[in-house]
C-alpha cells in the first residue's frame, strides 16, 4: 500500500519493516517527504490510519502498526520521554500531580511509559481532543 501511495505521489523513499513492542513499525525515509508529515504529524497519522485499514481489509484483522515518516515519530518520541522526565522530576520534588497539555494517544503512550520506568504512576483524564496526562507522586 505504501508503495504504491510513494508511486502515485512520485516520491522516493526507502520503506523499513521491523517489530517494536509486538506491533509492526514501518519507517518511511529518503528524499522530501516532509508533506507527508503535516505540521505536527496530522498527516502522517492519517496515511497510518489508512495503511491499517488497507492491512485490515488484506487481512481480515485490526492492524496496530505504527509508521513513522522522515523521524517524524522518533523524534517526537524523545523529546517526549524528556519531557515525561522533566516532569517525573517535578512531581518527585513538590510532590503533587502535575497535569500535562491535551496530547494523541501516540503522544500520551510514550508519556505513561516512560514514567512507568521511572518508578511513578500516571493516568489519562478528559475526552479527546482535550485528553491528558496526569502524573501523580509515588
Amino acid at each position: 500500500y505504501l508503495e504504491g501511495l510513494l508511486d502515485i505521489a512520485d516520491l522516493d523513499g526507502d520503506i523499513e519493516i521491523s517489530v517494536e513492542n509486538e506491533r509492526a513499525a514501518l519507517v518511511i525515509e529518503g528524499g522530501d517527504l516532509t508533506h507527508l508529515v503535516g505540521g505536527d504529524g496530522e498527516v502522517l497519522d492519517a496515511i497510518q490510519e489508512l495503511t491499517r485499514l488497507a492491512v485490515q481489509t488484506a487481512t481480515g484483522e485490526r492492524s496496530r502498526l505504527m509508521l513513522d515518516i522522515d523521524g517524524f515519530r522518533a523524534d517526537k518520541k524523545s523529546a517526549l520521554a524528556k519531557l515525561a522526565e522533566e516532569t517525573a522530576d517535578e512531581v518527585k520534588s513538590k510532590g503533587k500531580p502535575i497535569k500535562l497539555a491535551p496530547m494523541n494517544a501516540f503522544e500520551r503512550k510514550v508519556i505513561h511509559d516512560t514514567i512507568q520506568k521511572i518508578g511513578l504512576s500516571s493516568e489519562s483524564e478528559g475526552e479527546d481532543p482535550d485528553r491528558c496526562v496526569v502524573v501523580m507522586p509515588a
